[in-house]
């Protein structure tokens, strides 16, 4: 048969890969890095059109708390299906959206619950991004926002102003707190604290150039800058920096919401209330929904002031009603900090023991391993070896090894082979990121844990192989 002659009866799956390649644009991201095609998914499984098997650790960039196709989920989905209800209403009120409420509202942090109105966006968190800046700016007078280096909040004009890759300033920007590539060189309580020190003199300075902003907007843990956790004391400064100066706190809790970090809300960590939070991806229970939550004096819009035609999307509001009532009934929340911390403790067992791990960092089932060029860099003269003692006595920062994005492409492609999806992220694309479901089993875990580490050690062998001379210098944008 002419079909069978062109391989594609055989392979059907190759033909759709080229038909994507040939017709979609150039802008494709996961496809690129992920060549399957899947037809089937259940949990953390998902199978493709060559019947291969992998598990599934980005889930949606983090859409997915319960993994694909939750028995609660479908179930949610039907209900509307099967009860005649219209699917889609703009912004009127149905029993569907009111049960969506009420179990949103369930879950704030109380600061926040006793006095929310929440906004409902157009069906990506990125709008909702816009959709916070603009009410930030109308409840205010001020235009001026504060963000945050590294930082990712979305793909439309207003998201990546505050984004870390923003070609053009528009807002001031601060230093975030990390301590394997710590900007003052230090780490730890005394690096985080140079970070605030940073935010509060650029407010009080009246020479600073940056007048007082309409709202500082971050993420409690940064996802697409490498996975990067906020110290919960650091948190609490910029949440009492703000409030001080009656600059309202956005919280982008896209990625870390829904028990992803150990808590419901990844702000729980540090007992902070922000006074606006934005919400995506895992709140819809796989579909598309985007809101923002905050504090009742805020709401100074006019109608119309925000809008959006799919802002009335009934199955997604179902199945984020039954996605945020499982994860709170069933402590998934809580799963997540007890499993997340044990594969994290293996991981950093497994890092110590390779060079090429610069760094093992997350919270909950929020993990990135940071991949390095393993070979040493020349020091300065009186430079403190790394971990060796300051001059004042405290522990030196870890001198950090360049990233390896070649590796991280490489470990990435291995995964693959060996069944298993991961996500790359990080300023260099160098982070191996894991996001599993919350409902992963321990079984699953260490099997997962089992495929990246043999992937990992495949890669570094292979690059050692090669000699010192095979150093990688690559990066720049994954997308």
């Amino acid at each position: 048969m002419a079909g069978a002659a062109s391989g594609e009866t055989r392979e059907p799956h190759e033909g759709i890969l080229r038909r994507q390649s040939a017709r979609e644009s150039s802008a494709r991201t996961y496809a690129r890095a992920l060549p399957i095609v899947p037809v089937r998914a259940r949990g953390l499984t998902i199978e493709g059109a060559d019947g291969r098997r992998y598990l599934d650790c980005l889930s949606g960039a983090g859409t997915l708390a319960l993994g694909h196709n939750h028995p609660v989920v479908l179930e949610a989905i039907r209900g509307v299906l099967d009860s005649g209800a219209p699917l889609s209403v703009l912004d009127l009120a149905t029993p569907v959206k009111d049960a969506f409420v009420t179990e949103l509202f369930h879950t704030l942090p109380p600061g926040l619950a006793d006095r929310a109105r929440v906004q409902f966006c157009g069906p990506a968190g990125t709008d909702a991004v816009e959709a916070a800046l603009k009410l930030v700016r109308a409840a205010t007078g001020r235009s001026g926002v504060l963000a945050f280096a590294g930082a990712y909040h979305g793909m439309t004009a207003g998201a990546l102003a505050v984004s870390g890759g923003a070609p053009d300033v528009q807002a001031a920007r601060l230093p975030y707190p990390q301590d394997y590539r710590c900007p003052f060189g230090i780490g730890g309580p005394t690096g985080a604290e140079l970070a605030a020190r940073w935010a509060e003199s650029l407010l009080d300075d009246p020479k600073s150039g940056v007048p007082r902003p309409a709202g500082m907007i971050l993420e409690p843990v940064q996802g697409e800058g490498g996975v990067i956790p906020a110290p919960d004391d650091w948190l609490r400064r910029m949440r009492r920096l703000t409030a001080d100066r009656s600059i309202p706190l956005i919280a982008d809790e896209i990625q870390t919401g829904v028990g992803r970090t150990g808590a419901f809300w990844a702000v729980d960590h540090s007992g902070v209330t922000p006074d606006v939070m934005v919400l995506s991806k895992a709140i819809g229970g796989s579909l598309p929904l985007a809101v923002i939550v905050y504090r009742d004096d805020l709401d100074t819009w006019q109608p119309g002031a925000h809008a959006g035609t799919f802002r009335g999307n009934q199955l997604a509001m179902a199945a984020g009603t039954a996605t945020l009532a499982y994860v709170r009934e069933n402590a998934l929340a809580e799963r997540a900090a007890t499993l997340g911390s044990r594969m994290l403790t293996r991981l950093a067992d497994f890092g110590r023991e390779h060079a090429c791990v610069g760094d093992v960092r997350g919270r909950g089932l929020m993990i990135g391993i940071e991949l390095v060029t393993p070979e040493p860099e020349p020091r300065e003269p009186g430079a403190p070896e790394c971990g060796a003692g300051g001059p004042d006595g405290r522990p030196a920062a870890r001198t950090p090894h360049p990233p390896a994005p070649g590796l991280a492409a490489a470990v990435q492609r291995e995964c693959l082979r060996r069944g298993l999806i991961v996500e790359l992220g990080g300023r260099h694309a160098s982070v191996v990121r894991l996001l599993p479901p919350l409902t992963i089993s321990d079984e699953q875990a260490e099997a997962v844990l089992d495929r990246l580490t043999d992937a990992i050690t495949a890669v570094a062998r292979d690059h050692e192989s090669h000699g010192p001379d095979r150093r990688d210098h690559g990066g720049g944008p994954r997308r």
